[in-house]
């Protein structure tokens, strides 16, 4: 017989708004139980989640449960990835994984310790067009790879944004577009480089710190920008852009080889087309959709978390799966700590 996991979700922010329908969507999963400091009661019975918990330690404590999503806010994920491994269960927690390295080594330690299935929110991995991205640099068709080039522009941090204030603003809270954005891209450098970085440098600008919502004005002392440069060694190096200050919204991933170049683009990440560059020809490529697509009308990460999950499952079956782990994750917070994202 199939097991189904009892799952709880930290988090009613984007852990409610994406994981919970993706996870009621996927066949292996119940979710059993929410946490959240001030709203889970209310948005346990409005979502009709069985338990409701003010925290993350109290949910393992309370609920019978073989697995915990954390999706609160970073400055909480240490304490509550440790508080579930502690209670033995698998574990997958959202990026950006932590506020400096010594806290993301902290959780590897104990993942290790546990033994348990860990992995880290990266669902941007099963966008069709970065797996064929990562499909067409294993299989050689771009090779010697030389280049990877991830440009994400938005204009929702510019003076005019409506953003509400809150932690999010906070850098010492791991607010920012560096730990929201960036670390995606990082994480989806790294996967297509297929090893660690060498090193990296780069650097976090805050082009708009003075800014308003409806309470009126409030300072910002977050990250609006975040650029990155790594080098993977061989010959390889990435060039990372997240700026949410401009007037365009456009998002570009692409890998240069020597033999040829294949690139990704449109207006966000989750509307792209292909092409393959050659020094005579240019293709599209189509791409094969996710077998979760038609979630995508109730939240657009939602097919790829699914997905994700799917790993996650193989993982603590198995223990061999794709699932982004928390070694992965490990190497993102030092590229994000070598350009000053830390608290």
């Amino acid at each position: 017989m199939t097991k189904t996991y009892r799952v709880g979700i930290v988090g009613s922010g984007f852990g409610v708004r994406s994981h919970l329908p993706a996870l009621t969507a996927h066949p292996r999963f119940e979710v059993a139980a929410l946490a959240s400091p001030n709203s889970a009661a209310r948005v346990a019975a409005e979502r009709n989640i069985p338990q409701s918990f003010a925290s993350c330690a109290e949910m393992v404590a309370g609920a019978k449960l073989d697995a915990v999503v954390v999706a609160a806010p970073p400055f909480t994920h240490r304490d509550d990835v440790l508080a579930v491994l502690a209670g033995g269960l698998h574990v997958l927690c959202e990026k950006p994984f932590a506020l400096n390295v010594v806290q993301a080594q902290e959780m590897v330690d104990a993942a290790k310790r546990a033994g348990t299935a860990a992995g880290v929110s990266h669902e941007f991995r099963w966008i069709p067009e970065r797996l064929a991205l990562k499909e067409l640099t294993d299989n050689g068709h771009v090779a010697p790879l030389r280049d990877i080039e991830v440009t994400q522009l938005a204009g929702w941090l510019r003076t005019d944004g409506t953003r509400k204030r809150g932690w999010w603003f906070d850098r010492a809270r791991g607010g920012g577009i560096g730990g929201a954005l960036l670390s995606h891209s990082i994480d989806t450098a790294t996967w297509l480089a297929g090893r660690p970085p060498v090193s990296s440098s780069g650097l976090l600008r805050t082009a708009n710190p003075n800014r308003h919502d409806s309470e009126g004005p409030f300072e910002s002392t977050a990250d609006d920008g975040a650029f990155a440069t790594i080098d993977y060694g061989d010959g390889l190096v990435a060039r990372l852009v997240c700026d949410a200050t401009v007037a365009v919204d456009q998002f570009t991933l692409a890998v240069h080889g020597a033999n040829r170049t294949a690139v990704a683009s449109g207006t966000n990440v989750h509307d792209l087309r292909l092409f393959a560059v050659g020094n005579e020809d240019t293709d599209e490529l189509e791409c094969k959709q996710s077998p979760y697509a038609r979630y995508a009308a109730v939240d657009p990460h939602v097919p790829y978390l699914m997905e994700l999950y799917d790993e996650w499952i193989r993982q603590v079956e198995t223990g061999r799966s794709t699932l982004p782990t928390f070694e992965d994750a490990l190497a993102t917070q030092r590229v994000l700590e070598s350009i000053g994202y830390r608290a």
